[in-house]
């Protein structure tokens, strides 16, 4: 049906032959001509409609269309024109594909506010607005370009189960699902299954893929299901890890200030490209600053929304936090040579937010299975997992961004809702 879309228009000869298709979102009818606003993906365009070129009759019939109603439009443009948009096109045919029903359960471009839950209520219709539509196209450049850096550094696609014996990292945020006369549960992550890749000589994988968490929360930062972006690496360190990550932050802004110049303007983003490397601190280091600075915290403990607060005063962009307690990360953690009572584990942060975490993996069997002991958990539920690692398992290590967090911190949006389509969270199901 289509030749072009709205914004290819302005690059064509005039007097080309384009089709157009999209959704009505303005008619302006003065009398012998009419100007239709036709909205697509990529922007809008001016149908300049003559009544004494298509007849009362067919001219009334287009003019009496209600808005988001969808057309196709088969027209020559004109660039010798008034219009703002520095183009339009008179048609010579118009296909009504679908008529709208009145009223519109929200509007797309009108000035109006709504509140989050309409929004999601009536999603189809949130969708269309173009500053909606903008946040998911910089999150499509965002994934897009993590995909291409990681294939370009070697690493191998690879998909994981979604359905689970076992938790992965012990706890109680798992979905519970009946597996025919077995319980089975929903993956919170598949770090396990990427483990295994390493022992099978895989070498370098990613996964991008949904993941869920039975969060009690439901706050403006939480999702039960989101989109995880996942990499493991092999003869890798927790520094390689994070030199990579680095690598990937870096590359997926650079990508989209290229690829994403009118959605940036829309949604009023001035990014620039981070210097390498980000700052590395530890969690000692870091526990000092917040003590001496008013915020009273024991070592062991996660940092507190008070203490992430402070810390965002000094640290303004990406930093990360090294060198955490053994007791604050999971048991595939590796313990630090010079002092097992930290790990070689590390939280990328820009200001008070936390983006991801990652580490480097204990690759040794005895001492793994001893970690999983202390940590209160059965070392027979990773019998599968623990098999890996007896027959020569390589030094690895890795991390796991959620998409819809990372979008969320470099677009500034306040709810992680407005950057997932169709959210799932403590009360939301659908749509």
């Amino acid at each position: 049906m289509r030749t072009h879309y709205t914004n290819q228009l302005k690059d064509l000869e005039n007097g080309t032959y384009v089709t157009i298709c999209g959704w009505i979102q303005e008619i302006r009818n003065i009398g012998n001509i009419a100007f239709i606003i036709v909205r697509d993906r990529e922007g809008i365009a001016q149908v300049t409609l003559l009544k004494n070129d298509h007849g009362d009759e067919e001219f009334q019939k287009i003019v009496s269309l209600s808005r988001e109603s969808t057309i196709c439009v088969k027209g020559k443009i004109n660039k010798n024109t008034k219009s703002k948009l520095g183009v339009e096109i008179y048609p010579e045919k118009i296909d009504i594909l679908s008529i709208a029903e009145a009223p519109l359960p929200m509007g797309v471009v009108d000035k109006v506010s709504v509140d989050i839950e309409t929004r999601l209520n009536e999603r189809f219709m949130d969708l269309r607005r173009p500053e909606v539509l903008s946040l998911f196209k910089v999150e499509s450049s965002l994934g897009k370009s993590i995909r291409r850096t990681l294939e370009e550094d070697g690493f191998l696609e690879v998909h994981t189960p979604k359905i689970i014996a076992t938790a992965t990292e012990g706890g109680t945020n798992l979905f519970k699902v009946k597996y025919f006369e077995k319980d089975a549960y929903l993956v919170q992550s598949p770090q396990l299954y990427k483990q295994i890749m390493m022992a099978a000589g895989f070498d370098r994988v990613y996964e991008i893929a949904p993941a869920f968490r039975a969060e009690e929360h439901n706050t403006t930062r939480h999702l039960n299901e989101f989109i995880s972006i996942d990499i493991e690496m092999s003869f890798a360190t927790h520094e390689d890890a994070m030199s990579l990550l680095e690598k990937v932050i870096t590359n997926a802004i650079e990508f989209v200030i290229k690829n994403n110049k009118d959605d940036m303007n829309r949604l009023n983003l001035n990014w620039k490209i981070p210097e390498r490397p980000f700052p590395r601190v530890t969690y000692s280091e870091l526990l000092d600053y917040v003590n001496k600075n008013g915020v009273e915290m024991k070592f062991g403990e996660d940092f507190s929304s008070e203490a992430l607060e402070l810390i965002g005063k000094k640290y303004k962009e990406f930093y990360f936090i090294t060198r955490w307690p053994m007791e604050t990360r999971a048991f595939y953690v590796m313990p630090c040579e010079d002092d097992p009572t930290f790990g070689k584990a590390f939280d990328l942060q820009y200001g008070e937010r936390e983006i991801t975490s990652g580490a480097q993996r204990n690759h040794n069997y005895n001492s793994l299975k001893e970690n999983i002991e202390k940590k209160g958990l059965d070392p027979k539920s990773f019998e599968f997992y623990l098999e890996a690692f007896k027959y020569g398992m390589p030094p690895h290590a890795g991390w796991a961004i959620g998409l819809e967090r990372l979008t969320m911190i470099l677009t500034g949006v306040k709810n992680i809702r407005e950057v997932t389509l169709f959210p799932r969270d403590r009360k939301r199901v659908v749509p």
